[in-house]
């Protein structure tokens, strides 16, 4: 019986198309597509996603999914069906990047009471790149931290984080101990867990 396919969504919260983070998660996408995933990446800069509102209609039993209409809703279907999501966020000012928060403050309409829970047991990958040469000063954590709680709270599971320093834009290529390590993820999120 051949093994399924597995589908990995790569999001990169960078504005930089050439950034650090970026450079993580083409690796970790080639790595994948390679070892026979079907991998789309999205560009969350080029998106204009709202923030969430707090107006709970999510959570309102006739309601399924949030009702701002904004590029978050064609992301909606994708993150459901995908097995895998690798998100790639530089740290900025202490955390992840506005893009990436924007993303992820949206997946509140994936939790709650209704039977519509979208990140349940879906396996991530966690890109992050930080100027400062220490991920306690830098802010790492803090970002780590934001990661660890939001996934663990909508009940998926982190397969994998990789992080470091690089200046930059591009310059975390150069850290083969990265690349490799963003290689290697890359083929684990390509199978099954």
């Amino acid at each position: 019986m051949a093994k399924k396919k597995q589908t990995i969504l790569v999001v990169i919260g960078s504005p930089r198309r050439r950034g650090n983070s970026a450079a993580l998660a083409e690796r970790v996408a080639k790595s994948a597509a390679a070892a026979g995933a079907a991998v789309e990446t999205v560009f969350l800069q080029e998106l204009e996603i709202k923030p969430c509102t707090a107006c709970n209609a999510c959570r309102k039993k006739k309601t399924r999914g949030c009702v701002i209409r904004d590029a978050m809703q064609p992301l909606y279907p994708k993150i459901r069906a995908a097995d895998a999501i690798v998100i790639a966020s530089p740290v900025y000012w202490f955390t992840v990047s506005a893009q990436t928060k924007l993303f992820m403050d949206r997946w509140y309409a994936l939790g709650g009471d209704n039977d519509y829970r979208g990140l349940r047991g879906k396996r991530f990958g966690i890109l992050m790149a930080f100027a400062d040469a220490d991920a306690f000063s830098s802010g790492a954590v803090n970002a780590l931290h934001t990661f660890q709680d939001a996934i663990g709270y909508l009940e998926g599971s982190i397969a994998g984080m990789i992080y470091g320093s690089a200046g930059e834009a591009g310059e975390i290529r150069k850290r083969r101990d990265l690349m490799q390590q963003a290689a290697e993820l890359g083929k684990k999120l390509a199978s099954p867990a």
